[in-house]
């Protein structure tokens, strides 16, 4: 019923003009910081100013006009120069069917080539997101394609729930692929992905683990204290220096632990997305997996004086 519901509130203009016009709208900024390109930058540039990464997202939903994901692309065209022009330690986060991907294979990659060429040059990493399991084989194959002819300069997302995973995670490494790993959102058939949060969470480990003792400075995105620790030990154990992987987070989730992972020597990079969908972001977000209202409340809760009442996390196994 919950999901139900804000999967309506995601999709209601009313909604959408009370929440902007009240303080929820001011709170959501904390998660996603603004509609415009300046605001992104800003953003971008308080975390280098806490000495953490970036990687920006423009949101937005799928195209079907060519001429619409063309304006996407040269959005994420106007995210790379601002990092260049200001200097700003961070990288750029594209979903592909943003940028073309349900229009067709060809326009889809021939849309994205101008991105990838200006960030080669430019020295900027390009990731590609990755979204419900129907796109999971259709995102790998134009991107194998654009590997091979020489675009090594851009890395992928993979979901910890989905049942493949493991297997993509090892052609990646094999590739030399830079991978971020996540948890996934999407409802998916229990043929597909599992169903249980400790097998997501298993997996999640397990997958980590490979990643981090054959891949190419893997992306752990996470906010679990319990995974986080489990990984920082299995680091250690095997020798892993916290130079050769990244701890990734949403802007505005867990600035406790972001913080206290950086002093503790580890990379961090921040997840930054803006644009005039936020409100839909956020609530699909929320709807995706309705345990997220109780989780973006208890980051908030976490670093407020409050904190000491939430519960403490077990350690992953």
């Amino acid at each position: 019923m919950l999901r139900t519901a804000l999967i309506y509130l995601s999709e209601s203009k009313t909604a959408k003009a009370v929440v902007t016009k009240t303080p929820l709208r001011r709170m959501s900024k904390r998660f996603v910081p603004g509609e415009e390109i300046k605001d992104f930058l800003r953003a971008a540039s308080e975390a280098n100013a806490a000495d953490l990464e970036v990687t920006g997202n423009y949101l937005g939903e799928a195209e079907h006009d060519e001429r619409t994901a063309r304006d996407a692309a040269n959005a994420y065209l106007q995210i790379l120069e601002g990092i260049v022009s200001q200097k700003l330690k961070g990288n750029i986060s594209v979903k592909p069917t943003q940028v073309g991907l349900e229009i067709g294979k060809e326009f889809f990659k021939e849309n994205l080539r101008p991105l990838l060429d200006r960030a080669k040059e430019a020295g900027v990493f390009v990731r590609w997101d990755m979204e419900s399991s129907e796109w999971t084989q259709a995102t790998l194959d134009p991107f194998e394609e654009l590997w091979a002819e020489g675009y090594q300069n851009m890395g992928v997302v993979l979901q910890s729930y989905l049942r493949r995973t493991m297997d993509d995670a090892k052609r990646m490494n094999e590739l030399g692929v830079r991978v971020r790993l996540c948890k996934g959102a999407y409802v998916e058939p229990p043929e597909v992905a599992f169903q249980d949060k400790a097998e997501v969470d298993r997996n999640y480990v397990e997958v980590s683990k490979v990643l981090m003792k054959d891949g190419v400075y893997p992306a752990l995105a996470t906010h679990d204290d319990a995974i986080i620790h489990t990984l920082k030990d299995f680091a250690s154990a095997e020798g892993i220096g916290p130079e050769r992987f990244e701890f990734q987070m949403l802007h505005g989730v867990r600035r406790d632990l972001q913080q206290q992972l950086r002093k503790d020597g580890y990379n961090v990079r921040v997840y930054v997305p803006f644009g005039i969908s936020w409100y839909p972001y956020l609530m699909r977000r929320l709807a995706e997996r309705p345990a997220n209202v109780l989780f973006f409340v208890g980051s908030v809760v976490r670093e407020s004086p409050l904190g000491f009442l939430w519960p403490k996390p077990k350690q992953q196994k």
